[in-house]
């Protein structure tokens, strides 16, 4: 695997994935499927931003939030692009949000975008 996991601007291809968590590629497409992980083709071959993989495991608030954004009506590139994205009100990026335990907060304003 070419690129950090700690890297925020790292993106792990399904077969980084079936290394970084020990699954199958059968249960990596299971977790994007039911939007546990979400990813993109935007650099080529199908990946997820590294930084929705933490300590061998996706992102335990991801999930919620990808599906409140899937209801505001974002594709997964604008979601992605959200997440990842500095946002005024948060003071930060949603996913630096997520990653310090202010779900409640991040998916109250994933709501408001519809």
């Amino acid at each position: 695997m070419s690129e950090n996991v700690s890297d925020p601007t790292a993106w792990l291809t399904v077969p980084d994935l079936v290394e970084v968590l020990g699954e199958t590629p059968g249960r990596v497409r299971r977790l994007l499927d039911e939007h546990h992980l979400i990813g993109s083709r935007r650099h080529g071959a199908f990946a997820v931003p590294a930084v929705f993989v933490v300590d061998g495991r996706p992102l335990s608030s991801l999930r919620g939030t990808v599906i409140a954004l899937k209801d505001a009506g974002f594709t997964d590139d604008e979601a992605i692009d959200w997440l990842l994205a500095e946002d005024d009100t948060l003071g930060r990026t949603p996913i630096a949000a997520l990653l310090d335990g202010h779900k409640s907060e991040v998916r109250r304003i994933a709501r408001t975008l519809a």
